[in-house]
């Protein structure tokens, strides 16, 4: 169990690469040295990378106390109108896991897809069936499949549908709440402004899963432009215009006396960001 928040990037910053850093393996000391604990490796567009390069990642990971998780692919759509690219995500999502299990991942990060003109109450059908021949077929290997909520308005994604889902099997499915992602399907009209804005949304997760699931979140954090549609891009700390805000947040958690790990997905300074968020944590923790 952790004692303390986790803080990491997804994937690797800008910097890493100007330092003259190139290969992943190299992530976990050069974040351990920065004093971040947590790494999301990045397979959004595909699994290419081979079990031996995994492997060595996650030794790196396991020597310089780096927690691991992954995103699976994008491309994975549970919700899917044609039965063959639901089972197709199946093998997509056990594929990512045999990866987890080589990084020492906890948690594989699953998009649940879009639905376009299909009614929300079919997609949550569909991704329910899709769910039940997974937790049917694919052995349980300890690691959590985190359904992310999403920032697009015509997405399933949103927590109620997320913690719905979870339902299912609390534990092996878990939330991963994209704190972005749900201030930009807002579209404005509110999102995530206050510590209790933040702290609704754990109260819910406990409500919906329990104590642990709340307590032992996987969370995302960047700030996103988003338009009337939801998410447009993802934004640095930097930005002034588009939300959320990530202090409260770390209000919230250090009231709560929650433990989330937190992912940063910053455009290019996600490392630099998440170290940011850790070091505030810290200062309200110590009193400054």
């Amino acid at each position: 169990m952790k004692s303390s928040p986790l803080f990491g990037p997804g994937g690797n910053s800008l910097s890493f690469y100007e330092e003259g850093y190139k290969a992943t393996v190299e992530a976990p000391a050069w974040l351990a040295a920065r004093g971040l604990d947590a790494y999301e490796f990045e397979a959004g567009n595909g699994l290419s990378t081979g079990a031996a390069t995994l492997k060595r990642i996650g030794d790196a990971a396991k020597e310089h106390g780096i927690a691991m998780s992954l995103h699976a692919p994008y491309f994975i759509s549970l919700c899917s109108a044609e039965e063959e690219k639901r089972m197709k995500s199946i093998d997509y999502i056990a594929t990512s896991l045999s990866a987890a299990e080589l990084l020492g991942a906890r948690t594989v990060v699953v998009h649940m897809g879009g639905v376009a003109k299909m009614p929300r109450e079919e997609g949550m059908r569909l991704s329910a069936d899709t769910l039940y021949h997974l937790l049917e077929t694919i052995p349980d290997n300890g690691i959590a499949i985190g359904l992310e909520t999403m920032g697009k308005v015509n997405q399933l994604g949103t927590l109620s549908e997320v913690l719905e889902l979870c339902t299912m099997a609390p534990g092996r499915l878990a939330p991963v709440v994209d704190f972005g992602h749900l201030n930009a399907r807002e579209c404005g009209s509110g999102g995530f402004l206050t510590k209790d804005d933040y702290m609704r949304v754990f109260d819910a997760i406990a409500c919906a899963l329990g104590d642990r699931a709340a307590i032992d979140l996987h969370a995302h954090f960047s700030k996103i432009e988003y338009t009337g549609a939801g998410e447009k891009k993802h934004l640095t700390f930097a930005d002034a215009v588009y939300g959320p805000e990530p202090w409260p947040l770390m209000e919230a958690i250090a009231e709560l006396g929650v433990m989330p790990t937190i992912i940063c997905e910053s455009d290019g300074t996600m490392a630099e960001d998440a170290l940011a968020m850790k070091t505030y944590y810290q200062r309200i923790k110590e009193g400054v």
